[in-house]
């Protein structure tokens, strides 16, 4: 009985009973099942994205980031003031994170491709698609690169999930697919 002490002092040399055999073999077998389900579902179950991630400083981004808007702006948002850029299908596009904005705002074509590189210039931030299921953790001092084919027509949320400091709760940013 659990409740009462050892028979014996030398507990792990009692033989083990079938019961707790069995249970130690199922959790074994469990294990396992789940430690090889993992590079399968990596492999095949659509679930993680692929991307990319290169050293980079904070200038040299907002300068990639600034020109992509200054090549391809078609509009200002009028309630954020913030550049809506519509770049050609198979481009680079920039966004950046800063203090508390995803910047710019990016409109790009259904079905079409592209790479999508994200930086922070400050803090580690949270990209999050809504409402899709993207999630990626965005540093400062590196690049990560994402390729997207967007398949849903609509406006599409980018919420920072990762906490940035007292403006957090507005640290929004739009994608629009046409």
């Amino acid at each position: 009985m659990s409740i009462l002490p050892p028979s014996q002092k030398i507990w792990w040399k009692e033989p083990i009973h079938g019961i707790e055999m069995m249970w130690i073999i199922l959790a074994l077998i469990w294990c396992l099942v789940l430690f090889l389900w993992m590079p399968y579902w990596h492999v095949y179950g659509k679930q993680n994205l692929s991307n990319e991630s290169y050293k980079t400083s904070p200038e040299q981004f907002e300068a990639k980031a600034n020109t992509m808007a200054k090549a391809y702006t078609v509009r200002t948002d009028a309630k954020s003031n913030t550049p809506v850029v519509h770049p050609p299908a198979g481009s680079d596009v920039y966004m950046l994170g800063r203090l508390w904005q995803w910047w710019p705002i990016l409109e790009l074509e259904k079905n079409k491709t592209y790479r999508l590189h994200l930086s922070s210039l400050d803090w580690q931030h949270g990209f999050s698609l809504q409402p899709t299921n993207i999630n990626l953790q965005i540093l400062p001092g590196y690049e990560t690169v994402v390729t997207i084919t967007p398949d849903q027509s609509g406006e599409f949320a980018v919420v920072c999930n990762e906490y940035c400091g007292v403006g957090h709760h507005t640290m929004l940013g739009k994608i629009y697919v046409k």
